[in-house]
């Protein structure tokens, strides 16, 4: 038989064994569910991305914020509901520090879910007031080497992304840091303008107007590459700590047992909605950096990332939650 006919006919028992409701996916609104408050990036890249993706499917794409213990209250109504693709996660970066911390949860971080697509990936910027005698990272390296533990960063908390950042950082870069945790990255930018902390690390949306209007000083970004928003800002890695990537990201998933077909359709009609220049362009605005994926590009970065926090957790003592 020739092997096209043949792939062709399998391709064809395979879509005839799904459900019927599989087959006509979907027939009515889809939520979204985000772990985060209101408004802000996770709820803005799924309202984003959600919409343009309901244009396509032929249903509106509802986003529900469930907010709080890190993200991880929306991953458990979405773990537990039943996967026929209307109930999805938008996930972010601290859905696998969440995995690393937490001592138990009422999910399995990785295989509780099907992955649909990464989104976007964005950086952490490393914060100064304008008048700082920080000029650059490396300055800040030199006062830590100087001067174990007396060289203070404030993060959005403790076990955020933002904090285990700073641990990897000080481990690799073999100095002695102090952290000083806050409720959120609006508090620790407040203590940074106050001069309660010498630096902060927290997400561009969070402090680029400062630097915009000549309040902060950006002294480093922790990517592999330099933030195109901030493209004179050099690297962690460009002053010191090579190899040094912390990013965090956004991705969708849904519940583990969501059929195939089902996941496939929401990858395609993503990964269109991510080519078009007013999705990338907003999404850019946030401060990310675009990028679509397969479920399995996915789901290995998320365990990859999960192996790489709890390594960190354990190695920095931070306590289990």
């Amino acid at each position: 038989m020739d092997r096209r006919l043949f792939l062709s006919i399998g391709a064809a028992g395979a879509t005839a064994s799904l459900p019927t409701w599989a087959q006509s996916y979907p027939e009515r609104p889809i939520r979204i569910l985000q772990g985060f408050a209101p408004g802000g990036n996770a709820d803005a890249i799924a309202r984003l991305v959600g919409g343009e993706m309901g244009k396509t499917m032929g249903q509106p794409f509802v986003v529900d914020a469930q907010a709080g213990a890190g993200g991880t209250i929306a991953a458990t109504t979405v773990a537990r509901a039943k996967p026929d693709g209307y109930t999805l996660l938008l996930a972010t970066g601290g859905h696998v520090v969440a995995g690393a911390l937490y001592n138990a949860l009422p999910y399995q971080t990785v295989s509780s879910f099907e992955m649909v697509s990464t989104i976007t990936y964005f950086p952490f910027l490393l914060v100064t007031q304008a008048n700082s005698k920080f000029r650059n990272f490396k300055d800040v390296l030199a006062a830590a080497k100087s001067a174990p533990g007396a060289v203070a960063y404030g993060t959005a908390g403790i076990g955020s992304t933002h904090h285990l950042a700073g641990e990897l950082l000080a481990k690799m870069a073999g100095v002695d840091m102090l952290h000083v945790p806050y409720r959120g990255d609006a508090a620790s930018l407040t203590a940074l303008l106050a001069g309660d902390v010498p630096f902060i690390i927290a997400p561009p949306t969070a402090v680029l107007s400062n630097i915009k209007a000549g309040k902060l000083r950006a002294l480093a970004a922790t990517g592999p590459q330099r933030w195109p928003g901030l493209p004179d800002v050099p690297t962690v890695s460009e002053q010191g700590v090579a190899g040094y990537d912390v990013r965090s990201w956004a991705g969708l998933m849904a519940p583990t047992g969501t059929p195939r077909a089902v996941v496939d359709r929401l990858n395609a009609d993503m990964l269109k909605a991510l080519q078009l220049p007013a999705v990338k362009a907003r999404l850019e605005d946030i401060g990310g950096e675009v990028r679509g994926s397969t479920p399995e590009e996915m789901k290995t970065m998320v365990a990859t990332e999960l192996s790489r926090w709890v390594q960190v957790v354990a190695d920095a003592k931070i306590p289990k939650q």
